[in-house]
């Protein structure tokens, strides 16, 4: 058969770098990007960045494990690079503390990141309502700068990028032999997923340079992540709630939260509000399916509802999406060659 054709719906975060992991892992393909949403419009944009993995109840932990490894390995040899700039990553330290101590001394990510350990009683003192805490290195995405260094690498791979509303699958057959859905959130109207849900995310970014390391209440909804740009301050996890618009309320909440963790961030500058819609599920949607219609098949793998935890684990996923590729291709190939046969 001729190079294969394939579709990569959506350009977050999930569908620009499995775009990339195709484009790499088969360079006879020629790859197609498709949406109608692209940086700084995407959820991805609002995104916080940082690489400390969300528990996936419905996947097994060793996955995880494998995703979060993969992609902080990746993101680290850029940071390593002379691209880290432009591509917006850099290595932050910080602690992640507890009023309680948690279940789990070590989380299953513990030895990953870098230099984890328990924080001692003389740092512990920076946080007189925390009983407990852990210190450690990891890796910090500007998203905006990550997503556009992204593009430019796939165009330089060949792969095209085109603005374009997919309202069905099916739409694509004539055109693609395998469709690659990361639509994230988009999934629930696309193809019918009652297992997405959106969680609304309220962050803010501010000006609070002084700022250096990163803090996080153990359960996740309280931090203060910096960048190289601005200081990311949130947040919440609002199941099922679908609005776009700010909430003051919100934001003075997360204000205050902030600034009991660092007092310092009441002398923050230049306050701007971000919302996102996190494409949640119990488990990432990452599988093959045949689509089939008056006998015409449609291969297509799924890559989507990674939740707040899709830059954690964006590349180990997209390494298993294209491998996913690879076997439909291969699918299709073997039944060309039958058909000559």
């Amino acid at each position: 058969m001729a190079a294969p054709k394939v579709a990569v719906v959506g350009a977050g975060v999930i569908g620009l770098s499995t775009a990339l992991c195709i484009a790499e892992t088969c360079p006879s393909c020629s790859v197609t990007v498709l949406s109608d949403q692209f940086s700084p419009n995407t959820t991805s944009d609002v995104a916080a960045g940082m690489l400390i993995p969300h528990i996936y109840p419905g996947t097994p932990i060793h996955v995880q494990k494998q995703w979060f490894k993969e992609t902080f390995t990746y993101l680290f040899a850029i940071s390593n690079s002379a691209e880290a700039s432009e591509a917006g990553i850099h290595l932050v330290s910080g602690w992640q503390v507890f009023k309680n101590s948690p279940k789990e001394e070590l989380p299953f990510w513990s030895d990953i990141v870098l230099g984890f350990r328990v924080m001692s009683k003389a740092e512990l003192q920076k946080f007189p309502q925390h009983q407990f805490g852990h210190a450690f290195t990891t890796l910090k995405c500007n998203c905006p700068s990550y997503l556009l260094w992204l593009a430019k690498r796939l165009k330089a791979t060949g792969v095209q990028i085109y603005t374009r509303k997919v309202t069905d699958l099916w739409e694509l057959h004539s055109e693609y032999n395998v469709v690659v859905n990361c639509t994230g959130i988009g999934a629930c109207q696309l193809v019918g997923d009652e297992k997405i849900f959106p969680v609304r995310g309220q962050v803010l970014k501010v000006h609070a340079p002084w700022v250096t390391n990163f803090i996080r209440d153990g359960d996740g909804l309280t931090y203060i992540y910096p960048g190289m740009h601005n200081v990311t301050l949130g947040g919440t996890r609002e199941k099922g709630n679908w609005s776009l618009a700010p909430d003051p309320g919100t934001t003075e909440d997360i204000f205050d939260r902030c600034c009991s963790l660092e007092p310092s961030l009441r002398g923050a500058q230049d306050i701007k509000v971000k919302v996102g819609l996190r494409p949640s599920r119990q488990h990432v949607r990452l599988q093959k399916e045949v689509l089939s219609r008056g006998g015409i098949k449609l291969p297509v793998v799924h890559n989507y509802g990674h939740g707040a935890g899709g830059f954690s684990v964006h590349r180990g996923t997209a390494k298993e999406a294209a491998r996913l590729v690879g076997e439909c291709i291969a699918a299709l190939q073997g039944s060309s060659s039958r058909a000559k046969l």
